[in-house]
């Protein structure tokens, strides 16, 4: 018997190299592993927040994703993609990465373990993950029922978010 698909969403980012190569790569290492990629959101030009803030801007995008992975196996396959394109994971959190594949949400799932948080802990707050998730689904909600657009529009001001032309 199958798996059953389920739904999810992946943060996509990068400000190392060929940023917009690395995302488009990202989404085909994505099906290589067997998740079926449903939506592409555009692609922002976002400023770094978090802990190092001196750094070129990012590259930020979205995915909706079907996948019978379950959210362990489904993390393991967000790190290989990551890895192929140059990903170093000694580097301090926060530094520039030429590819930062982030899963977000996964169907009504909440879980956390020593590796995994659903959703991410900073979906809520994250300008650049809440604009382009967004895009995809309006009407996006977490578990315990929260818009994610009623979360957008309670950010203060910052975190600049620009559709890429």
């Amino acid at each position: 018997m199958a798996a059953e698909k389920r739904t999810g969403y992946l943060g996509l980012g990068s400000n190392v190299g060929d940023s917009a190569g690395h995302l488009r790569e990202a989404v085909e290492l994505l099906e290589a592993e067997g998740i079926e990629v449903d939506a592409v959101s555009s692609i922002y030009v976002t400023e770094p927040v978090g802990e190092i803030l001196e750094q070129p801007d990012f590259l930020n995008a979205a995915v909706r994703i079907h996948t019978e992975l379950e959210p362990e196996e489904l993390l393991s396959a967000c790190k290989r993609v990551e890895a192929e394109r140059g990903r170093s994971f000694e580097a301090p959190r926060h530094s520039p990465r030429p590819l930062d594949v982030d899963l977000l949400l996964l169907d009504d799932l909440e879980l956390s373990t020593d590796r995994l948080t659903l959703p991410h802990r900073e979906v809520r707050t994250r300008r650049f993950v809440l604009v382009p998730l967004l895009e995809l689904d309006p009407e996006l909600t977490l578990p315990d029922g929260t818009r994610l657009a009623e979360a957008l529009a309670a950010l203060p001001a910052g975190q600049r978010v620009d559709r890429r032309p």
